[in-house]
């Protein structure tokens, strides 16, 4: 098998859909939902993806102010995929392109289990940030979303 990375990589938002669902633990979303398309196309410096084959098995988004800072979202990789390098790979090369587009600061928020990941694989610094929770549905303190008040959530 060919493991590729391509910044700024062709994919289809019903492979990313699958993807996020089964990197996340959540149900997938339809194209209508969460076009990933239209908003790495509105909102995003450049993408990663990272193929096995033709098989989608990581992606990430690169989010941009349109000059200084830019942040990761949304790391991705498939579970049938972990213990490959494929997510340091993917920051690493988000990373490379986000310093070329001139960007001066790259920055990423996480969960504490993938401090080590970020930190030690990844190179990022700890720094101080904060966070305010905007919609009811999602759970504090447990930091989980609610999936049955989420507002794309299915309804009966």
């Amino acid at each position: 098998m060919s493991l590729r990375f391509e910044w700024r990589g062709a994919f289809a938002n019903d492979e990313v859909n699958e993807l996020h669902a089964a990197a996340f633990a959540t149900r997938v979303f339809r194209e209508d939902e969460w076009n990933w398309v239209e908003l790495t196309a509105q909102q995003s410096l450049g993408w990663v993806v990272a193929r096995d084959d033709r098989r989608l098995v990581g992606f990430v988004n690169v989010i941009w102010d349109g000059l200084a800072h830019a942040w990761i979202q949304d790391t991705m990789v498939d579970p049938r995929d972990h213990r490959r390098g494929i997510g340091t790979q993917l920051v690493a090369e988000a990373v490379s392109a986000t310093r070329q587009a001139g960007c001066e600061w790259l920055h990423v928020d996480f969960d504490d289990d993938l401090r080590s990941f970020y930190s030690d694989a990844c190179g990022f610094r700890p720094t101080n940030a904060g966070l305010i929770a905007l919609q009811e549905w999602f759970q504090a303190p447990t930091n989980r979303l609610s999936e049955e008040s989420h507002p794309r959530a299915p309804r009966s």
